[in-house]
């Protein structure tokens, strides 16, 4: 479907995109899900979450576009939003790379500017800090079964660029169950706050002897606004493990 340009009424169901859109023009957002945050104090309607959108309220807004992530969101949700006739814009993000170019033709598709974070977020990840010497790690992203970061992730390309390798980067899906017993060999343990809430008492404990850190799953995860400090914010955070 064609997408109006400029579009002025846009429904965001990815929190990176949310707060993208926002940094150009937050006025132009007349819904987001429950877990957009950022920017603080958004004054939106809420659809619900990305995994279960209330699409008939989506429609009720009457959109311009509705922006959405393949990862994140359900085909099924896209294709009940694109059969009531509203245009849907899906991002495929795997890379570092891939973000950056996906929200510059998500920007320019919409009609809008291209926001001054953008480029220098290109600069930044052009050649940031590493890790030295590079370390092994493991990144778990659940518990209660124990899921981790597997191959083809966003969050392990950003990982890698900072010299933290992912030992799980060649698993047969992107985001393995694993025994934590039978892990390859690691250095570090890598653990987000997002999508769970991994803290100093919840997490730490299930292994023993090893490094953790504990990050920011915003700089992690999300591509937006964040990537700009993601690399500074997430080696600080990677470098106090030890």
């Amino acid at each position: 479907m064609p997408l109006p340009a400029p579009a002025r009424r846009i429904v965001s169901l990815v929190p990176s995109l949310t707060e993208t859109v926002a940094s150009v023009d937050a006025a132009l957002l007349v819904g987001a899900t429950d877990w957009c945050v950022e920017p603080p104090g958004l004054d939106v309607v809420r659809v619900r979450g990305t995994k279960n959108p209330d699409v008939p309220r989506i429609v009720q807004l009457r959109p311009d576009v509705v922006l959405a992530n393949e990862e994140e969101n359900r085909a099924a949700d896209v294709a009940a939003l694109r059969d009531a006739g509203v245009p849907v814009w899906v991002t495929d993000v795997r890379t570092v790379p891939d973000a950056l170019a996906a929200l510059g033709r998500m920007l320019a598709a919409c009609g809008l500017p291209i926001p001054p974070w953008l480029q220098e977020s290109a600069a930044v990840w052009a050649a940031p800090r590493r890790l030295d010497p590079a370390r092994r790690v493991v990144v778990p992203i659940w518990r209660r079964p124990w899921m981790a970061l597997g191959r083809d992730t966003f969050a392990g390309d950003v990982l890698a660029r900072l010299g933290a390798l992912n030992v799980l980067a060649d698993a047969a899906v992107r985001y393995p169950r694993i025994d934590l017993a039978a892990l390859p060999s690691y250095d570090l343990v890598v653990l987000p706050d997002e999508p769970y809430r991994f803290t100093a008492g919840d997490g730490p404990e299930a292994f023993p002897g090893k490094p953790c850190a504990l990050v920011s799953g915003r700089h992690l995860t999300w591509y937006g606004p964040s990537l700009v400090e993601a690399p500074s914010v997430l080696l600080d955070q990677l470098a106090a493990a030890g």
